[in-house]
């Protein structure tokens, strides 16, 4: 069996856990929206519609945040027709994802939505095909006390309480020429520095979030970002990235290996917007909100998607991947690196939260269940806690085709001083080998074993599914001990561990 070691010091700390890591995305595509969060009907829904056993899940799974409405359907989206009476509201057609919008669920039924999930709602606003004047009128109705006519019509709407939303992106992926709207750097940057300065002139305290690369694999990768941050940078708090991964073919190491192309995608945003600060001789620290990530499997979905010529319809079956044990072990990796970059990754939004590609999964008018993907999110929201620690690997090599020779481990450590608890989160990335590890706890004089977990299974594409929803769920680890003031565990291949123990400081 493979060896690998690592040692963990209070001392040693990288940055607080942000809580904003923990987000997720409602975006109105497929049934995120419609009969996922909001099902009028459903015997489940409360009196606006929205779907008790979806919020009862949400909570469960500890989300913090939550972006909205989008997504590439915020750059067509007008939100005035998703306020006021719902009968009165317009539907229209979305070219993002070739669907009819009814509108019947908008801006007020999200804030409202968030507030009983418990999340703190994140809004974007269009830069695609509206700009600067728009961005204001979104922003006075949403937040402003009263005495105006658009905040006003947010009272006489059933909101008498400014919605005090916070953090603001401004557009989305607007370096896709798939965008609506889809500009050049210097035409984005522009804009997005404009939009910037006019919101901050009604609300000085608010957090912006600039788009930055929808991809480490586009053309315009870095340039995009130093261009757009050359007329930005000292009027937004934040930088987006996105990124998605998928198994290809049977490369399962590459596959386990993703977040190392994420790892290399954050230090490679770090020191160009760094690099930007430098040049303009700024003090200000621009962070990252990761705020689109998950496993998606995009190629298999373009070579389906609807041709031009099909129905239009409201809220088609889109993108309901059904995760894998395999997806979740890459998932809890994704985290893993989310967390150990939290000194500037301050920020992030799996995407999505409710049936496309999403973490929890629903039928219309019947039951709702978790996926394989929900659980290593629910249990590193929950004990990734305090501090992030500088947990130091020595491991074995891994080979793989699409990044070369990797650690066979993945792992993090956090420190929660007032709990007095040491949460040590781990994956093993080969695929077919286990790995032992022993974990040094000397900074902490050792510690007692509270709770061990693996999730990994002998068939790596099982799912959960209807018919059979805990088909998929993390286990006791059967191979975990403290001895001699040491963590000692066996890692199965393909799995994502979690171990939490007390801890003297």
């Amino acid at each position: 069996m493979q060896q690998a070691r690592a040692a963990v010091d209070p001392a040693f700390v990288v940055a607080p856990v942000g809580r904003r890591l923990f987000g997720s995305f409602v975006e109105h595509m497929g049934r995120c929206v419609y009969t996922g969060i909001y099902e009028p009907g459903h015997p489940s829904a409360d009196d606006d519609g929205f779907r008790g056993d979806v919020l009862d899940l949400v909570r469960e799974l500890g989300v913090t945040t939550v972006r909205y409405p989008g997504g590439n359907f915020v750059s067509g989206y007008r939100w005035e027709d998703g306020v006021g009476p719902a009968e009165r509201r317009p539907t229209r057609l979305d070219p993002a994802w070739r669907t009819v919008e009814t509108n019947a669920f908008g801006l007020d039924e999200f804030v409202r939505w968030a507030a009983r999930a418990g999340v703190e709602p994140m809004m974007a606003v269009n830069l695609g095909t509206r700009g600067v004047q728009e961005a204001l009128d979104l922003l006075e109705y949403a937040n402003h006390p009263g005495g105006t006519t658009l905040s006003d019509l947010r009272v006489a709407h059933g909101s008498p309480q400014p919605h005090g939303i916070r953090l603001w992106c401004l557009g989305n992926e607007m370096d896709g020429p798939w965008q609506l709207g889809h500009k050049t750097a210097q035409e984005y940057g522009r804009l997005a520095a404009e939009t910037a300065r006019a919101m901050r002139q009604l609300d000085p305290d608010l957090e912006l979030v600039a788009c930055g690369s929808s991809s480490r694999d586009m053309p315009t990768f870095g340039a995009w970002e130093a261009t757009v941050l050359e007329h930005a940078h000292d009027v937004v708090d934040y930088v987006s990235a996105h990124a998605y991964y998928q198994l290809h073919g049977d490369d399962r190491a590459s596959f386990l290996a993703s977040s190392v192309d994420m790892d290399r995608f954050i230090d490679q945003v770090v020191a160009t917007v760094d690099h930007v600060g430098a040049r303009l001789g700024s003090d200000r620290r621009i962070d990252i909100s990761f705020d689109e990530w998950n496993v998606w499997y995009l190629q298999e979905w373009q070579a389906q998607e609807v041709a031009p010529t099909s129905e239009w319809q409201v809220a088609p079956r889109r993108s309901e991947d059904a995760y894998t044990v395999l997806d979740a072990v890459v998932v809890g990796s994704l985290l893993i690196t989310l967390l150990r970059h939290a000194d500037r990754v301050t920020a992030a939004s799996q995407a999505q939260l409710v049936n496309t590609l999403s973490l929890i999964r629903t039928e219309p008018g019947g039951p709702a269940w978790r996926q394989a993907t929900f659980h290593p999110f629910a249990l590193t929201a929950r004990h990734a806690t305090g501090t992030v620690l500088d947990l130091r690997l020595t491991a074995p090599a891994l080979t793989t085709q699409r990044y070369g020779e990797v650690p066979v481990l993945d792992a993090v450590a956090t420190h929660d001083v007032d709990e007095r608890r040491l949460t040590v989160l781990v994956v093993n990335r080969h695929p077919s080998e286990p790995v032992a590890l022993t974990t040094g706890l000397r900074g902490f004089g050792g510690g007692t074993l509270l709770e061990a977990v693996v999730l990994t299974d002998d068939d790596l594409t099982a799912t959960n599914t209807q018919d059979d929803p805990h088909r998929v769920e993390p286990r006791e680890h059967p191979h975990a001990a403290v001895v001699d003031g040491e963590l000692v565990a066996q890692l199965p291949p393909a799995s994502w561990s979690m171990f939490v123990l007390q801890v003297d400081g």
